[in-house]
């Protein structure tokens, strides 16, 4: 049973409510929670608000229990829930009606991209706006709502003021909304909330005003002493940075991949080139082939530009064929793995093969469009006996499966793919594994150290093979 929000909240504060209570909804209400004042006490009553369905109904209970939704290896970020609900001014729930509460909004939901049957991206912004009507309907003219979330450039302008808009003229209110753009660059792992607190922010607003409130509000939370924030001109500039951001990030990487079917294929180490480049300043960022890209952002991200110049701009010609290739090449990522899996082992029918690591990326429970969601789909259909194991996932949705949180007897396997570099693969110790024949690693992701691979070199019932090395 939820908890009464009158009855909850200690003190008399502004109240900040983040909509939408998922990876990124769930951090920011820690971060701003922790928002404190020149006497050390906190600055904001904090509601986070999302969905009445059962995940949503799992979110707000396990918030109001001081326990973070979500399986994560950053101890900061639960510290920060529990005192925040011992403080009393951070409190979760799924009753919109609350909007009415806020001097902040901070828009915090999922906006996904559609494919059709051909798998061409297309937008529907449907939940979107009914999620910012939603907002329209109950704020006070004064509030100020602070979009998160990653979206086509041109949406604050053109769908999220726009909506307000309408909603304030049906409810007799002549003022116009105060919007402004913030993106998040929230990294699920052990720097979960310092991604918050301690990172650059860029921010803009649809208006002068708009933007100096954002610039306000976000100097609360941010340690802007050390982190400063960056003003763009306009809400269309910060969603394009965003954008683009992302899109450089998922191209560098496609980039890679054609790296490492060189190398494999005339007998170099790829990581060892990469590491060597890597001592040039100007390359210290250089990406490196692996499993795939998962999450919610890199998968989708480059096709907004695309989307936007079409529906929002009515721009035709700009297909952004570098952006759209990159998703299509890390789409296909997982299972140039799959494949070399399968002719290591001639066939995969009836084979047994353990996937280590379920999760997009190291140290995170987050299974959202994860590489390892197509290596393990494919890998069904084509007859292997698939086994997984993830240190912060017991349950991968997506599949529909229960997953091992401890490492099984590798002995067992006809291969193990390590997907995921978590930490705990590390610790693994193949001098001691045995088996009655000869079990395949492959290494997909660069996981292994060099002891590990000696290790296995030197041990008969084991063989390596791994991506980006000949």
């Amino acid at each position: 049973m939820e908890h009464k929000w009158s009855d909850h909240f200690s003190g008399d504060r502004k109240v900040v409510c983040i909509q939408g209570l998922g990876f990124v909804g769930s951090a920011m209400s820690a971060a701003v929670s922790s928002a404190k004042g020149s006497d050390g006490k906190p600055l904001y009553n904090v509601v986070g608000i999302d969905v009445p369905n059962e995940e949503g109904y799992k979110k707000v209970n396990a918030l109001n229990d001081g326990i973070f939704p979500f399986e994560n290896s950053d101890k900061k970020l639960d510290k920060t829930i529990k005192e925040a609900i011992e403080n009393g001014n951070l409190y979760a729930t799924t009753d919109a009606e609350l909007f009415c509460l806020a001097d902040t909004v901070v828009v915090d939901i999922n906006l996904d991209i559609s494919y059709n049957a051909g798998m061409e991206p297309f937008l529907d912004l449907s939940a979107f706006r009914q999620a910012i009507r939603t907002i329209g309907s109950r704020i006070k003219p004064e509030t100020l709502v602070l979009v998160e979330t990653t979206v086509p450039p041109g949406t604050c302008e053109k769908v999220v003021l726009k909506i307000l808009s309408e909603e304030f003229e049906k409810r007799g209110i002549s003022s116009k909304p105060f919007v402004a753009h913030s993106y998040e660059r929230v990294m699920p792992g052990e720097n979960y909330l310092d991604s918050i607190i301690n990172f650059w922010r860029v921010y803009s607003g649809v208006d002068d005003e708009s933007a100096d409130m954002c610039r306000d509000f976000l100097t609360t939370v941010i340690r802007t002493d050390k982190y400063p924030l960056t003003r763009l001109e306009k809400t269309t500039a910060t969603e394009t940075a965003k954008v683009l951001e992302n899109s450089y990030r998922a191209t560098t990487i496609a980039f890679m991949e054609e790296w490492g079917r060189f190398a494999e294929a005339v007998g170099v180490d790829l990581f060892e080139v990469i590491d060597a480049i890597r001592m040039r300043p100007t390359h210290s960022n250089m990406r490196q082939p692996g499993f795939g890209v998962g999450g919610y952002c890199l998968t989708k991200d480059p096709y907004f530009a695309r989307l936007a110049a079409a529906d929002l701009f009515g721009i035709k010609g700009m297909d952004f064929p570098f952006s759209s290739q990159a998703v299509i090449t890390n789409r296909k990522m997982p299972l140039v793995s799959l494949d070399k899996t399968e002719e290591i082992l001639g066939g995969l029918n009836g084979k047994t093969i353990l996937l280590l690591g379920i999760s997009y990326r190291q140290d995170v429970g987050d299974t959202r469009y994860s590489p390892s969601e197509t290596f393990a789909r494919e890998a069904i259909k084509r007859g292997a006996v698939m086994s997984y194991q993830d240190p912060l996932v017991s349950v991968w949705k997506e599949m529909d499966k229960e997953v091992e949180k401890d490492i099984p007897d590798l002995g067992a396997f006809d291969a193990v793919v390590f997907a995921v570099p978590h930490s705990q693969y590390q610790s693994i110790d193949f001098d001691s594994i045995k088996s009655s024949g000869r079990v395949l690693i492959f290494d997909a992701n660069r996981v292994l150290t060099g002891t590990q691979i000696g290790q296995i070199e030197k041990n008969d019932c084991l063989y390596f093979k791994s991506i980006g090395r000949g």
